[in-house]
């Protein structure tokens, strides 16, 4: 997954960083550097168990504890 392909993953599940970085078992701040461009000096590539998820939450799987999610109009 590039950076970009997070970055929208996140905004189409309407995920703050906070939310995914709990979802995936990490901080905000990996979730930050996984959405960097790959040339940034603290830029990170999703671990593989990570890529795995995110692919699923895209292709439609929610676990049991998915985060509400406040709508906007």
């Amino acid at each position: 997954m590039t950076p970009e392909d997070i970055k929208r993953l996140r905004d189409d599940l309407r995920l703050s960083a906070a939310d995914l970085a709990t979802l995936l078992e990490t901080d905000e701040n990996t979730v930050r550097r996984m959405e960097m461009r790959r040339d940034t000096k603290n830029a990170r590539l999703p671990a593989r168990r990570m890529a795995r998820l995110m692919q699923a939450y895209r292709d439609g799987w929610r676990p049991h504890d998915w985060p509400k999610v406040k709508m906007t109009k």
